[in-house]
């Protein structure tokens, strides 16, 4: 494909070492820490908050007035959702997520209004998350359950890094 295709996706520097990939939206009021990366297709609402050295991949979607700690991890076509009766219209109603320091959001999961995903919590790829996922536990499903201590899930990625190594 030609670079200058209009779907070649483009880098668009938003300061502070900050980065968001052409096409994407990025919605008035909302706040980027440095050193972030927004893929193209993501949606960032209205006032949303986002901290230092977070990635949110392409076709994410957040939505208005939801928070991201340092460090946070959304996967490609990720949702994090603010209205628990939708469509209410009425922002006062609304219940933003909040993602703590260190979590990860697999690709394609759902994270309903309300929820709250604890610092270096890991919530699995295309999981639907319907209550508070506690600090450092791996969860996944449809609904979310337990499945992990953190600890547990950096050792099996050690070990399959290790793994991809040695056959290299």
């Amino acid at each position: 494909m030609n670079e200058n295709s209009p779907l070649h996706g483009r880098p668009v520097d938003l300061g502070k070492g900050s980065i968001a990939w052409s096409p994407c939206h990025i919605g008035k009021g909302t706040q980027i820490g440095n050193q972030c990366s927004i893929g193209s297709l993501a949606h960032v609402g209205r006032n949303v908050s986002i901290g230092n050295k977070c990635r949110i991949q392409g076709g994410a979607y957040i939505a208005d007035g939801c928070t991201l700690e340092q460090n946070v991890f959304i996967g490609p076509n990720a949702t994090l959702l603010n209205d628990k009766y939708p469509p209410s219209g009425n922002p006062e109603q609304w219940q933003p997520v909040r993602i703590y320091k260190g979590a990860v959001i697999g690709g394609g999961a759902t994270v309903n209004a309300g929820c709250s995903i604890g610092k270096g919590a890991v919530l699995g790829a295309g999981s639907t998350l319907t209550r508070d996922l506690p600090e450092k536990e791996v969860w996944a499903g449809n609904p979310a359950v337990y499945l992990m201590k953190r600890h547990t899930y950096d050792e099996k990625q050690l070990q399959l890094k290790s793994q991809s190594a040695r056959e290299d």
